[in-house]
C-alpha cells in the first residue's frame, strides 16, 4: 500500500512538472500570409512592425511565399517557412503554391495561428487550424471581394468575381476563433455581410520617430535632385489597378497645364502596364520600390491616395506623420480619421476634375496647408502608435481568443 502510495506521489509530481514546463513554454504563434518581404505591401510592412515587438514573448514560425532573399532568414529567433511561388499572376501578385502537407505540419506545431491573408497559405492554415481544433486570431488587411475584383482589371466579370470571392471570404472566414479589424466600420460591414465570427478592433500604427515632418522642405527636395521652384504631388504604394492611379495621373496632367512646374512621385512597383502608362507622362518621377520611402514623403507638398478600395492605408497615415496634407478618397477606415479641412481632404472617387482643383486649391492656401500639416501629424501622434498595435495583439494572443 505504502508502494502504492510512493508511486502515486511520483505520477503527482511528475505531471506538476509537466504542468509548470508547459506553462512557462513560449507559446507556439503561426504567422500564415500570401505576402511578405521582399515584396512590400502593407501586409508586409505590418509584419515588419509587429513581429521584432512579439518575436521574445512567443516562438514565431512564420509561413510566407518564396518573392526572394529577405532580412527575415538572417533572424536566429525567428523561424521562416518558405513557400514556392507559382507563375499565376493576380495583378502584381504571384500566390503560393497549395502544399497542405507542409501547412499541415506547422499548424500541428502551433498553439495559435495568426493569419493574415486568405490566399493559397492564409487560407489553408485556417482551414487546417480549424479541423485540428486550433485556435486561429485573422487579422483583417483588405476587402477581399472589392481587392481582386478591381486587381484583376476585367471589367464585365467584375460584379460576378466580387458575390463569388464574397461567398468564398465568408466561408473562411467564419471559420476563424476571431477576426480583428482596424476600425468599427469595418467590423460592421463584416457583419453585415453574415461574417459571424467575433470581431476586435485594433487600430494600425505608424513609427512617428521616423516618420517625421521636415525642417526645410527645399532642401528635402534638393536632397533628391528636385527644383524646389517645383510643387511635388506624391503617391506611395503598390502599382496595383484598384490604386485607381489613371486618376491621379490625369489630375497631375491638368495641374500642370495651369501650373507648369508641377511634378509628380509614385513611389512603389506593381502592375507593368500601370508602370508605363505612368512613366509616359512628362513630368512623373519613378522611383520603383525604396526601403526607406522618408524622404520623398517629406520631399511632397501634397499626398494623394486615390484608392478605390482601404481598410486603414499605413501610406496615408506615414504622409501625414510628415506633416504632408493630403487628398484622399472616403475608403475604409480613412473617412474616419481624416477630418476634412481640419487634417486633410477628400475628393470623389475616380474624378480628376475634383482631385485636381483640390490640389490647386490646397496649393494656394498656405495657412490652411500649414494647419492641416500639424493637425495630420498630431493626430497620427495621438492615435496609431505600433507598441499599443503590438500590446493589444499580445493581450488578444494570451486571452485565448
Amino acid at each position: 500500500m505504502a508502494k502504492k502510495t510512493k508511486k502515486e506521489k511520483g505520477k503527482k509530481e511528475k505531471k506538476r512538472k509537466e504542468t509548470k514546463e508547459e506553462e512557462s513554454r513560449k507559446k507556439r504563434l503561426l504567422i500564415a500570409t500570401d505576402n511578405f518581404l521582399p515584396r512590400w505591401d502593407g501586409i508586409a510592412r505590418f509584419l515588419s512592425e509587429i513581429i521584432p515587438r512579439l518575436k521574445y514573448k512567443y516562438d514565431i514560425t512564420i509561413i510566407a511565399p518564396d518573392f526572394g532573399p529577405c532580412e527575415a532568414e538572417k533572424d536566429k529567433v525567428i523561424r521562416l517557412v518558405k513557400m514556392p511561388i507559382t507563375k499565376f499572376r493576380i495583378g502584381d501578385f504571384n500566390p503560393a503554391r497549395f502544399d497542405y502537407k507542409t501547412i499541415k505540419r506547422e499548424v500541428r506545431r502551433a498553439d495559435i495561428v495568426f493569419s493574415q491573408t486568405i490566399g493559397s497559405i492564409g487560407m489553408l492554415a485556417i482551414i487546417t487550424a480549424k479541423r485540428n481544433r486550433k485556435k486561429v486570431i485573422s487579422f483583417i488587411h483588405s476587402i477581399e471581394w472589392e481587392l481582386v475584383a478591381r486587381a484583376i482589371g476585367l471589367t464585365l466579370l467584375m460584379k460576378y468575381l466580387r458575390v463569388l470571392t464574397k461567398f468564398f471570404v465568408r466561408k473562411i472566414y467564419n471559420k476563424s476563433s476571431l477576426l480583428i479589424v482596424p476600425s468599427e466600420n469595418i467590423a460592421e460591414m463584416l457583419t453585415w455581410q453574415k461574417i459571424k465570427t467575433k470581431k476586435k478592433v485594433i487600430h494600425l500604427g505608424v513609427d512617428t520617430k521616423k516618420f517625421v515632418p521636415v525642417g526645410n522642405k527645399i532642401l528635402a527636395k534638393k536632397k533628391l535632385g528636385i527644383d524646389p521652384d517645383f510643387f511635388v504631388i506624391g503617391h506611395h504604394g503598390r502599382l496595383g489597378r484598384e490604386k485607381d492611379l489613371s486618376t491621379l495621373l490625369r489630375a497631375f496632367i491638368l495641374v500642370k497645364k495651369t501650373h507648369p512646374k508641377t511634378i509628380l512621385i509614385v513611389v512603389g512597383e506593381g502592375v507593368e502596364s500601370i508602370k508605363k502608362k505612368l512613366a509616359s507622362v512628362t513630368g512623373v518621377i519613378l522611383p520603383g520600390s525604396i526601403n526607406d520611402v522618408v524622404p520623398y514623403l517629406q520631399a511632397m507638398d501634397v499626398y494623394c491616395l486615390t484608392s478605390l478600395t482601404e481598410t486603414t492605408s499605413l501610406t496615408t497615415l506615414e504622409a501625414m506623420s510628415c506633416g504632408v496634407p493630403v487628398i484622399a478618397t472616403k475608403v475604409g477606415f480613412v473617412r474616419d480619421y481624416i477630418k476634412p479641412g481640419i487634417n486633410g481632404l477628400f475628393f470623389k472617387e475616380g474624378n480628376s476634375y475634383d482631385l485636381a482643383k483640390q490640389i490647386m486649391f490646397l496649393r494656394k492656401q498656405e495657412v490652411l496647408k500649414r494647419k492641416i500639416s500639424l493637425e495630420a501629424r498630431k493626430i497620427v501622434e495621438k492615435e496609431f502608435n505600433w507598441d499599443k498595435t503590438a500590446k493589444e495583439i499580445e493581450e488578444t494572443i494570451d486571452e485565448g481568443v
